[in-house]
């Protein structure tokens, strides 16, 4: 064209080539070609999202897996011993973390909009209004754990069990609060793709739990008391070890410092936080 100018739009590729998730394929070619162009798209997708979500898949199977050891040893100690942490673990220790699980998954939305916005300072921001929200639910939620045996008692179990888990709950509220910490940071670590490192994380406590556990429960004979003390101080491992990876730059701009602004605009944020727990109910 005239004066060094282009045109807008051109179309000198457009009638031998199309694209597809962002990869180009010759729209002239074969029907044995495009599925072949298919095959290889889907395969280099599906590298892509195996290496995020067999990490993730990874670290919540060792973080649950931390409750079933603990039930595996403890039935050595007794069946009325396993009974009791048993239904600690699923009824009052499953509700909170329902709860508090639900409550942390409205941070993945936001942290997700920032790191995508490029927003990077927020989110930080919005992983601490999520603490001070978490843990101020934790505090009410610790009444559950208080009142254990009578609620137990209540809802049909006997009054063995019922007290042998009403006292193990009370022995398990740290690991209330090891909730109110981690999920946050969970979400936190995942808008930033950090699967890996909750990953190895998660296994190093796995493995540091299954020792310990049989060092305590069994070979120390601490039965129950020895059980608790494990599982929080594994759920503790885990929340400082990904404190300490942020708190010593393995975030970067995401995490600039503990702020003020994390007590601002909490009753929005309270309300994301119970919208999604709802949700996930």
């Amino acid at each position: 064209m005239e004066n060094g100018e282009h045109p807008l739009l051109s179309t000198s590729s457009a009638d031998d080539h199309n694209t597809f998730l962002g990869y180009e394929y010759d729209a002239g070619s074969s029907t044995g070609g495009i599925f072949r162009g298919f095959l290889r798209v889907f395969w280099v997708e599906s590298k892509k999202l195996w290496y995020l979500a067999s990490a993730a898949i990874f670290t919540y199977i060792c973080q649950y897996s931390l409750g079933a050891i603990t039930q595996i040893f403890a039935g050595n100690i007794g069946t009325s011993q396993l009974a009791a942490i048993s239904v600690e673990n699923s009824i009052i220790a499953g509700f909170a973390c329902g709860i508090m699980w639900g409550m942390g998954s409205g941070l993945e939305t936001l942290c997700g909009i920032s790191f995508g916005a490029g927003q990077l300072n927020m989110l930080g921001i919005y992983l601490q209004r999520s603490w001070v929200i978490l843990n101020t639910t934790a505090l009410m939620l610790m009444f559950l754990y208080i009142f254990a045996t009578p609620i137990l008692k209540f809802i049909g179990q006997t009054d063995d069990i019922s007290e042998d888990a009403g006292t193990f709950a009370l022995w398990m509220i740290p690991q209330l609060f090891a909730y109110a910490m981690n999920y946050p940071l969970a979400k936190f670590l995942q808008a930033q793709n950090k699967f890996m490192v909750m990953a190895v994380i998660s296994a190093v406590a796995l493995v540091l739990h299954a020792f310990f556990s049989w060092l305590l429960i069994l070979k120390l004979g601490w039965g129950m008391v020895g059980a608790a003390v494990m599982l929080n101080s594994s759920w503790w491992f885990i929340v400082l070890a990904q404190l300490l990876f942020i708190l010593h730059g393995g975030c970067g701009r995401a995490w600039t410092g503990f702020s003020w602004m994390a007590f601002q605009n909490l009753s929005g944020f309270f309300k994301l936080s119970l919208a999604s727990a709802i949700m996930l109910a």
